[in-house]
């Protein structure tokens, strides 16, 4: 050090062939430095568990982090896969997912959704996982919480082809499962449908009070009617006759005198 200027260290001395240090000094540095960050993990490792960045798998597992992604998976509510299926088959993911890997068919007849209102339902939803590349494209595209990402990555396979494509059965878990790998997302999730779910039965409510209203006035108006319009009671005695209207009685005329 010159005063508080460091001196810079001087790279051009060669060895006695004529061949450069600086390589060589490099190269030994980057190994030092390598040796010395395995010695510190290595040291670390009898006191600190963070300092165990290895694991005996299959035996042992890390937990996954709650935002890992694998593969898609579809959601339903309640026990049954077929009715609680929040998949309308509105072919979205499908259209806009890059690799093309997801194949739906429409059902012909339609079932209640979340909200019981009738929507179609997919009769086939395919995706073949040997082309998925996992970007999420299809979660961010659904308008109705349908498909999400899971976290399982042990699918490794003999037959590369048929057991890749994974069908509607397998790929319909209930939204039990997404809490549990998804929790904080799941949560929000649920709070936004029941929100909707309420809003919805709201104004359902509202159309069917504001109907039986409506119905209500309109009896009330007819009948109304009817009884405007019915003939006065008989008495069993003849309706007295209008009297005849006086004729007039003609003046003479008077004459002058």
């Amino acid at each position: 050090m010159i005063g508080n200027v460091e001196k810079p260290i001087d790279f051009s001395k060669t060895c006695k062939n004529g061949c450069s240090l600086y390589p060589l000094l490099m190269l030994g540095s980057g190994i030092v430095k390598g040796l010395v960050e395995t010695a510190k993990n290595f040291a670390g490792s009898y006191a600190s568990e963070e300092r165990m960045v290895t694991v005996q798998y299959p035996e042992e597992r890390e937990p996954a982090k709650e935002a890992a992604r694998q593969f898609p998976f579809l959601v339903f509510d309640g026990d049954s896969a077929q009715m609680g299926l929040r998949c309308v088959a509105c072919q979205i993911c499908e259209k806009e997912c890059p690799p093309q890997c997801i194949y739906i068919e429409k059902s012909k007849d339609k079932k209640p959704d979340y909200v019981g209102k009738p929507q179609f339902y997919p009769a086939t939803f395919d995706i073949d996982i040997s082309v998925c590349m996992s970007c999420q494209i299809c979660v961010e595209v659904c308008p109705f919480e349908a498909i999400k990402m899971d976290q399982e990555y042990e699918l490794s396979n003999n037959d590369r082809f048929e057991a890749l494509l994974i069908r509607k059965d397998r790929l319909a878990k209930p939204n039990s499962y997404y809490h549990k790998i998804h929790s904080t997302e799941a949560t929000e999730v649920d709070e936004r449908l029941a929100a909707e779910k309420a809003k919805a039965e709201a104004k359902a409510k509202a159309d069917a009070e504001a109907k039986a209203k409506a119905a209500a006035e309109a009896k009330a108006k007819a009948a109304m009617g009817v009884i405007d319009a019915a003939p006065a009671p008989s008495t069993g005695q003849p309706a007295p006759k209008p009297a005849a209207s006086a004729k007039p009685v003609a003046t003479p005329p008077s004459t002058a005198s």
